[in-house]
């Protein structure tokens, strides 16, 4: 019976590993390059040899890649490199690799597209194809992408903590890009919080997990079979994940419990109370609006304000919702599609054909353009009526 490789646990110690090697002196690019070789070569022998410590197979692999390029590159700077002197690597120092290695890759000179894919591949152990294929670009520009990256950080030294909220907008990023080619971005970028989340007490951490898991619950009901969009109040929440949504609400009180609210925690609680809705009818929008009160308070975000907006309509009627807009700018994402459910539940169709139209000119994706351009044809055929 043919064996095969545990992905998962081959993942998971990457970035064990990587800290290994950068304790032993190798920077981040050839410990990350060395790395990456010895999963070849894991994923090659494990199936006929398993090792019975992998972490060590692993590490014992990489370092001897490691050596092997050093001693090939003539070129470069001779370096003193000392193997028998390193200490076994023990449970803090793991932590606090993992960690730095977060931290590394979320790094501030870094774009939030070099982060990302730098994230995937060094903590993520995603191949530089797969990373390409999820981003729709080839994979030679995605390689370019994430050389420049590490070029970027490989001087960098820690001797401080790094920004947990850098880490945790990098983690978000991947988890709105969904899912496209062989990997699910969203479930990677759960994995990857699961991570962070056991190696550190951050409440934001939480918070973040518990907003992913929440969101997460709904994807099945999110799309029909002709991958068309359903609206959150049209969805059939029977598809709803109940096993996520128990999580999401248990890690997200836990984090309310320390009484340091951020403004993951926030998002996660909005979330948890539409989870909570047996029926869209039964939403707490009151209760909505008073969590994005807090959300505005925490970031003053127009796009928090814009969606705040939508939950004020729903709390207190249309008009309510519409003078909330009033200020807001018109050329924020969304923004004329809020306006155009708004109008239409104020019992002005023309308009909100209008706008609904106009969203659809503007959005992001094929499925969201398609639905608004369905919202607007079905208040134009009324009119004609």
């Amino acid at each position: 019976m043919d064996r095969v490789v545990d992905e998962a646990q081959l993942r998971a110690l990457i970035p064990t590993v990587i800290g290994v090697l950068g304790r032993r002196g190798a920077d981040f690019a050839a410990a990350e390059d060395a790395v990456q070789e010895a999963l070849v070569e894991a994923v090659r022998v494990w199936p006929d040899e398993p090792p019975r410590d992998p972490k060590g197979w692993l590490v014992a692999v990489a370092w001897r890649r490691f050596l092997d390029a050093v001693r090939a590159d003539t070129s470069r700077r001779r370096r003193e490199v000392r193997v028998d002197d390193e200490p076994a690597p023990g449970p803090g120092t793991e932590v606090d690799d993992t960690l730095q290695l977060y931290f590394l890759c979320a790094h501030p000179s870094l774009t939030p597209a070099s982060a990302v894919a730098l994230t995937l591949r060094a903590v993520g152990g995603l191949t530089t194809r797969q990373i390409a294929q999820a981003y729709l670009v080839p994979e030679a520009t995605m390689g370019q992408r994430i050389s420049r990256a590490k070029r970027t950080v490989s001087g960098v030294r820690f001797n401080q903590p790094g920004d947990v909220g850098t880490v945790l907008r990098v983690l978000y990023l991947v988890f709105n890009e969904g899912y496209s080619g062989d990997v699910d971005l969203a479930a990677e970028a759960i994995r990857l919080t699961r991570q962070l989340a056991a190696r550190t007490e951050h409440e934001e951490v939480a918070g973040l997990l518990a907003l992913m898991l929440l969101h997460h619950a709904r994807r099945p009901a999110r799309t029909r079979p002709d991958g068309s969009l359903v609206p959150l109040a049209e969805q059939d929440r029977s598809r709803w994940d109940t096993r996520l949504i128990a999580e999401g609400v248990d890690v997200l009180q836990a984090a309310l419990a320390r009484d340091r609210l951020g403004e993951f925690q926030a998002q996660a609680a909005i979330a948890a109370l539409h989870a909570d809705a047996r029926t869209a009818a039964e939403t707490d929008w009151v209760q909505i609006v008073e969590w994005y009160d807090e959300l505005v308070r925490l970031t003053d975000s127009p796009v928090v304000r814009l969606n705040r907006a939508v939950a004020v309509g729903e709390a207190d009627g249309p008009r309510a919702g519409l003078a909330a807009l009033a200020g807001l700018d018109p050329a924020l994402p969304r923004y004329a599609a809020v306006a155009a459910y708004l109008h239409e539940r104020d019992g002005d169709p023309a308009t909100a054909a209008r706008l609904y139209a106009e969203a659809a000119r503007a959005a992001a994706t094929l499925p969201e353009r398609d639905h608004l351009t369905r919202q607007a044809a079905r208040l134009n055929a009324g009119l004609r009526g």
